[in-house]
Order: structure tokens, then sequence, then C-alpha cells
């Protein structure tokens, strides 16, 4: 017997988490990022344990009837637990307030669970059910109370960290509101799912049989629900890392013109030491590199009155001063080149004259200045340029 609805949403809760994993790695000290393994880990348990095959395996491991149910209310109340967690480290302040509201949600949710399995014993309840569990023992005593406890504690997780995320959404943009979007969404989904399972345990209550609202309405939409809440988490991540892979391979390549006239001026050839399969982060680090260290070769044949002139003349075009500073750059780049090439004996000696105004200060400047550098006239044109 399969139950692919909760499958699904258990490996993309899986997924999520696993995305997570390398940051918590980075951080294993940050509670946000705690906060946010630990409801992913227990969302997708939740899925889990709550699939049909899996609660007949529990109860089959164990040998005591409907045992899965304590099991997954307890998970679902743990997974509640650590959505208002979350919403505490979200929300921020000073650290002991934030240290205290997360022990004394810790607290609260933990006698939740143990709340669920205490009364379970109590009711001893002996008829296996796999899938109607919460409707069939509605009016048995203890098992009422159990139902109704993980319930209300899962509602309450659900309504609260629905509103702050709605609230958030207005305050940001792009994939964090999109983010923000989505968790909504699968809150709502979550709610609906409480909403039903209240229905069908209260029409118990009053006599009727709703049951078909708690066994095949609410597990489609709590399994909806989750994707969209896995993605909200997830999705901010993933898109953040793209964005950094494609601006990393960006820049790599916008520093190739400027690399490429000035590698034979470094120590090391980077062309042979690249792995293929080294990050764009680290690629380009390693061009920004060897530019910096070919510039600091080149300091004593920079000359300050190429780059003026160059700079008046970018200005004078109707260039920006960013722009207009970045062809200054690459002008006195291109001269400084042409003048070692002019000096095979390296006589030049470094006079009081030095780089006032460093090549790129960051990865953008230094993409700035080989762009320009592309169209940069000749050294010597630069230089009658400046004296003339």
């Amino acid at each position: 017997m399969s139950d692919v609805t909760f499958v699904i949403p258990a490996v993309l809760g899986g997924l999520a988490f696993l995305f997570r994993l390398p940051g918590l790695l980075r951080n294993p000290r940050d509670p946000l990022l705690w906060s946010v393994a630990a409801l992913l880990l227990t969302a997708c348990a939740v899925f889990f344990f709550a699939s049909i095959p899996m609660i007949a395996a529990v109860n089959d491991l164990t040998g005591i009837p409907n045992f899965s149910g304590p099991v997954v209310y307890s998970v679902l109340t743990a997974y509640s637990g650590s959505c208002l967690v979350l919403l505490i480290n979200w929300r921020g302040g000073p650290r002991d307030q934030v240290r205290s509201a997360t022990r004394l949600c810790l607290m609260i949710y933990s006698t939740v669970c143990v709340a669920v399995f205490v009364l379970f014993f109590l009711a001893g309840p002996t008829e296996e059910r796999l899938r109607d569990l919460d409707t069939h023992f509605a009016t048995t005593p203890y098992m009422r109370e159990m139902i109704l406890l993980y319930l209300v504690a899962h509602s309450v997780s659900a309504v609260v960290i629905s509103a702050l995320c709605w609230r958030w959404s207005r305050e940001v943009s792009g994939v964090m509101r999109t983010g923000l979007f989505l968790m909504v969404g699968g809150f709502t989904l979550t709610l609906v799912y409480d909403a039903l399972k209240f229905t069908a345990v209260g029409a118990r209550w009053a006599g009727h049989n709703w049951d078909t609202l708690s066994t095949d309405i609410a597990r489609p939409i709590a399994a909806a629900g989750a994707p969209l809440i896995a993605i909200g988490f997830g999705y901010p991540l993933v898109a953040q890392r793209l964005q950094s892979i494609v601006t990393d391979w960006r820049h790599y390549r916008q520093l190739g013109p400027l690399w490429q006239a000035t590698r034979t001026l470094t120590k090391v050839d980077r062309v042979g030491t690249v792995a293929p399969w080294t990050a764009p982060g680290m690629r380009r680090l390693q061009r920004e590199r060897d530019i910096h260290d070919a510039l600091l070769t080149l300091n004593p044949y920079f000359d300050l009155n190429v780059r003026a002139a160059a700079h008046a003349n970018a200005l004078a075009v109707g260039k920006s001063p960013t722009d207009a500073d970045a062809a200054a750059d690459a002008a006195m780049i291109h001269a400084a080149l042409q003048a070692l090439a002019d000096d095979p004996e390296h006589r030049v000696i470094a006079s009081s004259q030095t780089l006032r105004v460093v090549a790129g200060e960051d990865s953008r400047d230094l993409a700035a200045v080989s762009a320009a550098f592309r169209h940069s006239p000749t050294g010597a044109d630069l230089r009658l340029t400046a004296n003339g």
C-alpha cells in the first residue's frame, strides 16, 4: 500500500533541509539556522511517519495497536513548536529575551508531546485504525483530549507564523518576498487542514459522521501545503546561490581582457592550476589576485599625468565619474604596459609616484577597468596626450 501524497512532501522537506545544511555547518552556533533546520526536519518527519505504510509499520514493529498515532501527533507538535521557535528568532531582540522565549516555547511543546503519549496510554485503544484514528476515537475518553490537544497546538503555531510571514512580505522584496508568500500559502492550507479536522471531530461529538472531511479531504490539503512551506524556505536560498554563481561568472569573464594583458607579469600561471570543478567564486578571486599582483609589478611605470588626462577626456565626452575613473585607470595601465615593454632591462626606478587610485577596490571596479581597458588607446597615444 502506497501513500504518494505524503511521500513527496517528505522528500521535498528533506531536500529543503539539505539545502540549509551547509549554512548550518558553517555557523553551528547560529540559533536562527538551527530553528530553520529543526522546522524542515520535523516537517519531513511528519509526512514520513504519517504515510499509511509507515503507520502500519510502526504499529507492527511496536506491537501496540495505534501506537503510530501518538508518534505522528508528537512529531506534528514538535513541528508546531519549531515554527514558533523560528518566529521568536526571526523577530529578534535582546539575546536573553530570545533565549528565554525559546526555552519557554520548547518547554510548552515538549510538555504537549509528553501529554500526548500519556493520554494515549491512559486510553489504551485496541482497535487498529490506519486512516480515521481522529474521528473513530473522537468520543473515547483520553483519546478525545489527546486529539484536541495536538490540534490546538498545531493551529496556534500556524496562525501565528502565517500572520508574521504576511506582515514581513509587505516589508521585503525580491526572492525573500516570494518565499514568504509561498509560506503564507502553505500555512493557510495548514489552517484549512486543522479546520477540517476540528469539523470532523466536532461532528462525531454531535453524533454525525463527517469522517470524509478528515480522511479524504484534509490529508491531500496538508500534502499540498507542505511543499509550499518547504519551497518557501528553500527558494530564497537557492535563488541567492544561483544569483551569486551567475554574478561570479559574469565578473570572471569581465576580468578577461585585463587579465590576459597582465598575466605574464605574475609569477604563477593559473591556467594549469585551476581545476575544472573549481567554483566560479574561487576562479574570480584567483583572477583578481593575479591582476592585483600584476598591478604591483607595474607600479613603477604608472604615469599619473596619463591618468589625469584620460580622466579629463572621459568626463569631456560625457562619461559618469565612475566610468571616468575606470577609463583613467585602464589608460594608465595600458601606458604602463607599453612603458614596461620599452624597458626590457627594467631600469625604471620607482619614484614618489604611487598608485593613488587603485584600479579596482573590489571585483566590480576591476571588471569596469577591464571593460574600459579593451577600448583604451595605445600607450604612445596616451603619453602624447598627457604631455601635449
